[in-house]
């Protein structure tokens, strides 16, 4: 019987961007896994712990916990931020929780984000059609929690995308969750670098592996009324035009 993979989807994702979590279940079942989904899912906590709202954050970790401990197989994530906190955050909400540690531990074990995990895994990306310029933007979370920077360029380039350098790739574009409503100013000036970036590079399409970061900076690509889009990155592999 094929393995099963549990998708924890996110709730930007779920809420925003169903199209990914649709992509992420084709790229799982193209590595040969079968997608599943714990309907008991909720936040993971992010935003009240990112907030300083330890306890909420807690609550919503314990239940995450519970729903994610009664699954088997791998536990993949469309997005490094939400990963990080699998991973790492939930484990240290809990640490005080006899009843949780070991639980915890177990959940973040076995969670990757979605390019980590089939990059683990050893799957190679399908050929894709894509005849735009792609840029990649490595998201904060991912990139200094998980070490995520070169599978997803990897896996772009086994599918045949034409990729060009970002400057500054490993840079924050300024969205940083509750960061970008406390200081809408500082924010706004970073992504004004980073979108300076991406038209520098002479990409079509940034991608990258947080919805997040990918509407802040759309956001701001569409109020300079330009033609760069953004895409997540289980969009272009999965073949998506649009």
């Amino acid at each position: 019987m094929t393995e099963p993979v549990q998708l924890f989807v996110t709730c930007l994702v779920n809420s925003l961007y169903p199209d990914v979590g649709k992509a992420t279940v084709r790229l799982v079942e193209q590595a040969g896994f079968r997608a599943e989904f714990p309907l008991d899912q909720t936040c993971c906590g992010q935003p009240a712990y990112n907030g300083g709202f330890a306890k909420e954050a807690a609550a919503m970790a314990r239940q995450t916990v519970d729903v994610l401990d009664e699954t088997e197989g791998p536990i993949v994530v469309p997005s490094g931020s939400c990963a990080a906190m699998l991973t790492h955050h939930i484990p240290d909400l809990v640490k005080d929780d006899d009843s949780y540690v070991a639980a915890a531990r177990r959940v973040a074990n076995r969670t990757r984000e979605l390019t980590q995990f089939l990059v683990e895994v050893g799957h190679k990306a399908a050929p894709v059609e894509c005849d735009e310029r792609v840029t990649y933007h490595a998201s904060c979370h991912g990139l200094r929690w998980l070490q995520i920077l070169e599978q997803p360029k990897s896996l772009l380039d086994e599918a045949g995308v034409t990729r060009v350098d970002l400057p500054g790739e490993d840079e924050c574009c300024g969205f940083g969750g509750l960061f970008a409503l406390k200081m809408p100013e500082l924010s706004t000036a970073m992504m004004d670098t980073k979108i300076a970036n991406i038209e520098a590079s002479g990409a079509d399409v940034v991608v990258g592996v947080d919805v997040s970061c990918l509407m802040h900076i759309g956001g701001g690509l569409r109020r300079r009324a330009g033609a760069i889009r953004t895409k997540h990155v289980a969009e272009v592999l999965a073949g998506e035009s649009e």
